[in-house]
């Protein structure tokens, strides 16, 4: 499976639940949300635009995603809500490693840095970095409609 199969397969809507632990400062957080996510096609305006936030050719993008939430976290009154653009521009060497740019809310943000690999289990394995972030996620299909 390569990215852009990843994302085609998780194209759609989903029920979602996330547990977050930041280890010195926050407790435990448990979240429910759903989740939609739509495939644009490399050449789609909101592509091409964070392509050129990035500094990166959009020709390189082979696809985006667009992602929108509605979710809520135990303990918190006010909903989760929102949506991001996430692009994939495979590393042309190896497509099975690149990075993924992505808005960042309403602002247009490029200080978080994220990249992706696939492994040969099928797992992404996603990396967000940035000035006091680091994140690490693993997804994968445990069937065709059971994303973890």
């Amino acid at each position: 499976m390569d990215i852009k199969e990843f994302f085609e397969q998780s194209a759609g809507r989903w029920f979602s639940q996330r547990t977050s632990n930041h280890i010195t400062s926050q407790p435990i957080k448990n979240g429910k949300s759903n989740i939609t996510m739509e495939m644009l096609s490399g050449d789609a305006p909101e592509v091409i635009k964070l392509c050129k936030q990035y500094q990166i050719e959009p020709g390189m993008a082979i696809f985006g995603v667009k992602v929108i939430w509605d979710g809520t976290v135990v303990g918190e009154q006010k909903k989760q809500t929102g949506s991001t653009v996430v692009v994939a521009v495979p590393n042309p060497e190896n497509p099975d490693i690149g990075k993924l740019l992505r808005t960042n809310g309403d602002v247009e943000e490029t200080s978080l840095k994220c990249r992706y690999s696939i492994g040969q289990d099928d797992v992404l394995t996603m990396i967000t970095e940035g000035k006091t972030l680091y994140a690490e996620e693993r997804f994968w299909f445990a069937s065709p409609n059971f994303r973890l």
